[in-house]
């Protein structure tokens, strides 16, 4: 296993001022009343099983750009904070309403990405430690028999195929009282998981086949305004503006004209903002698959033409997303800068926090050393640094500068928790 990096903790680019110091500060004022409203919204609406954020500070505004109800990277999280994580699931399963022994983690079908299978191997380490039995039920068409797989850290992961009998599911003859998919379900929801007895999390419908980024961040808008109104502050600071339209085909070109409207709408909004708040950048927007993860599907755009003088290779990028899944819909989101680096050469960072039930658990940082920071960092290439966002995200320390590391960190798990809350409410709308 990797050692945890010598650099403990990032380096902004500039030291933040003006209005986001000042959230940063009511922050930290209004923690006790912040906790407090945090435990009243998950007793109305519980949280997700697991949830990570990918979060862009740009030393003038702080926002979530992207919430992944099925994460992967657990390989990634700091290990010396697995007792967080553990305690997490436990509190998790208990207020999940039903009685659980068994657990069966339903992962990606790509069994090349080791990466990935370190991930969920951690995941299963975790769950087992927190008093759990678990076994990993692959729906790999065609598996017939149970694959075991040697990872680079010295973990074995054994996949054994899945089966159903009536309302069941099961591997073998373990019969999981619990179904944890760690799946995206990107192609679709897998039948043999349709109309289970079992209680399945997240809920099937969570998946990008029928998932909308759109969605979920009109979730969060509606989250960032009260939180705004609670500390007396302008929403903009922490919420990334977003519009969408009907249906896109890049590679044909069609809907490109609704498409480049929305982008001069937006662009003259943020536009606007940038010069209330005396922001010198170029405002920009990210254009994104409205469904669908692993940083595919991705554009960043400065004007309107940007999408009309798209080659063919640009193009063929933006029409599919993961497993082959066409592009039809795309979300157009305020781009947000980073102004995180990370070590002496000040690679370009961004950082990722990830969730148990309503618990902050662990955290890294994805860095890119080819990226700009009005880029996309989920991309090839990109490395991640573990931090240990135990105590930075749990503890801050108000005898010290709001912008400290530690105080720093706890705003990045107040905004994830945000988030989190809005997928949160995302599923309950599910019914």
């Amino acid at each position: 296993m990797s050692t945890i990096p010598a650099y403990p903790a990032p380096g902004p680019a500039m030291s933040l001022s003006g209005p986001l110091l000042e959230v940063e500060k009511r922050i930290l004022e209004r923690m006790a009343d912040i906790e407090a409203g945090f435990r009243c919204h998950w007793r109305k609406t519980p949280a997700p099983f697991y949830a990570s954020v990918d979060l862009r500070n740009a030393g003038f505004k702080i926002a979530p750009v992207d919430t992944n109800l099925f994460p992967a990277g657990f390989n990634n999280l700091n290990p010396d904070y697995e007792p967080l994580c553990i305690q997490a699931v436990q509190q998790a399963v208990a207020l999940s309403g039903v009685t659980v022994d068994r657990i069966l983690i339903v992962p990606e079908n790509h069994t090349r990405n080791l990466f990935y299978l370190e991930s969920v191997a951690v995941l299963q380490e975790i769950i087992e430690r927190a008093g759990f039995a678990v076994r990993i039920g692959s729906i790999i068409p065609g598996l017939e028999t149970s694959m075991r797989i040697e990872l680079k850290s010295g973990r074995t992961i054994l996949l054994e195929p899945l089966q159903r009998n009536g309302d069941e599911v099961h591997v073998g003859d373990f019969r999981p009282d619990l179904v944890l998919l760690n799946n995206d379900m990107s192609a679709g929801i897998p039948a043999i998981l349709e109309e289970i007895k079992q209680t399945v999390t997240p809920a099937l419908q969570l998946g990008w086949s029928h998932r909308l980024k759109s969605v979920h961040f009109g979730h969060y808008q509606q989250v960032a305004s009260e939180f705004a109104q609670q500390l007396d502050i302008d929403p903009w600071l922490i919420d990334p503006m977003f519009r969408n339209c009907g249906e896109v085909d890049f590679m044909a070109g069609s809907g490109i004209s609704c498409l480049t409207r929305n982008i001069e709408t937006l662009l003259t909004a943020i536009r606007k903002k940038y010069e209330e708040y005396q922001v010198s950048q170029e405002p920009f927007v990210m254009v994104k698959a409205d469904a669908g993860t692993y940083g595919m599907g991705v554009m960043t755009v400065h004007r309107p033409d940007d999408v009309i003088e798209l080659n063919r290779k640009q193009r063929t990028r933006m029409a599919t997303t993961k497993e082959g899944q066409k592009i039809t819909r795309v979300i157009i989101q305020e781009g947000v800068y980073t102004r995180e680096t990370w070590g002496e050469q000040n690679f370009v960072a961004e950082p990722v926090i990830y969730m148990i039930g309503q618990s902050v658990v662990g955290g890294f940082y994805r860095v890119h050393s080819q990226r700009a920071i009005n880029e996309n960092l989920n991309s090839p290439g990109m490395r991640f640094e573990r931090l240990a966002f135990d105590d930075c995200c749990i503890a801050p320390d108000k005898h010290q500068d709001p912008d400290a590391h530690p105080n720093r960190f706890y705003t990045y798990g107040v905004i994830a928790r945000l988030a989190l809350l809005a997928a949160a409410r995302e599923r309950a709308s599910l019914g």
